[in-house]
């Protein structure tokens, strides 16, 4: 498919990679230069602005922010302005679920396709096409984006008609994976101070009743005190901050999402805005003792 691709970033860049790797003509584009070298070696086509990567059948979108979205997608010379009528943009991008619906009627009302494909994965993932992928919006126009989902995922689950509902799923899951990472850490902190060997606790438990992939990631970088930014910890806070907003919204109580926003604001007073969002779950071990912990060597290490 004639595809656009705006955002190469760890996860932007890998996936375009396996949407050329399966035969796609892909145009790239992103913000800040530099960031396409690789991608035009294999055969990408550069668009120096955002209407360049916007003439094929569909324009992909995998961004920061709901601020880069809007920007892109809503501002002048942008996607709603660019894409032809009938095309399709595919937003990727962890936002929020009230720009999902601003952008949802935006594209209607300019005679264009919008879904929601929202993904679960690390850059490893991306680099593997083995991302899963929540997508949202009208199922017709899902499956004309099946042959870029397949060649992105393992796995599509087709989420409803609404698009945003991706979006809220996506919010959730990254809700779960870091109250996982608040509930390891604690009990880390316990079995650490207890004299039970850190590693060895974690790879007991992951290799028996814990086997999700969010343990078996999560534990040994929280025992182990590695907290490299494979997944930076303001994008962490930023998706607490916005299940937050839908929940509110929807008039529903998360108290633990509430205490995860503290852990974040936490780490950021320390210093730790460079860290991977894992290292809220140090926290537990610092309040434990009375000596420096994991997290302050990270951070004091932290480029």
């Amino acid at each position: 498919m004639k595809t656009g691709f705006i955002g190469l970033g760890h996860m932007g860049s890998a996936m375009a990679t396996n949407l050329l790797k399966a035969g796609h003509e892909v145009t790239v584009f992103n913000r800040s230069p530099g960031k396409s070298r690789s991608l035009l070696e294999l055969g990408a086509h550069g668009a120096t602005d955002v209407a360049g990567a916007c003439h094929g059948e569909v324009v992909i979108t995998m961004l920061a922010d709901d601020i880069a979205v809007a920007d892109t997608v809503l501002g002048k010379d942008g996607v709603i302005a660019s894409l032809a009528p009938g095309a399709i943009h595919m937003s990727m991008s962890t936002i929020s679920v009230a720009l999902s619906k601003r952008l949802a009627q935006a594209h209607q009302q300019a005679g264009q396709r919008y879904v929601v494909a929202t993904v679960m994965g690390r850059p490893d993932m991306a680099a593997a096409a083995k991302l899963f992928i929540f997508a949202g919006g009208d199922p017709a126009t899902v499956e004309v984006c099946r042959p870029l989902l397949d060649a992105l995922g393992q796995k599509t689950s087709n989420i409803g008609p609404e698009p945003s509902a991706a979006n809220l799923v996506k919010l959730t899951g990254n809700f779960l994976q870091a109250a996982v990472i608040e509930a390891l850490g604690e009990a880390i902190a316990l079995a650490g101070k207890a004299g039970i060997d850190r590693r060895a606790y974690v790879e007991v438990l992951t290799s028996t009743v814990f086997t999700a992939p969010a343990f078996k990631i999560f534990g040994p970088l929280i025992a182990e005190g590695k907290f490299e930014p494979a997944f930076p910890a303001p994008l962490g806070y930023k998706d607490i901050l916005l299940a937050l907003a839908a929940a509110e919204s929807l008039r529903v109580p998360m108290p633990l999402a509430s205490l995860l926003h503290d852990r974040f604001l936490r780490l950021f007073a320390q210093g730790g805005e460079k860290l991977d969002w894992s290292a809220i779950g140090a926290f537990a071990t610092e309040d434990a003792s009375d000596r420096p912990t994991a997290i302050t060597s990270s951070m004091s290490s932290a480029p």
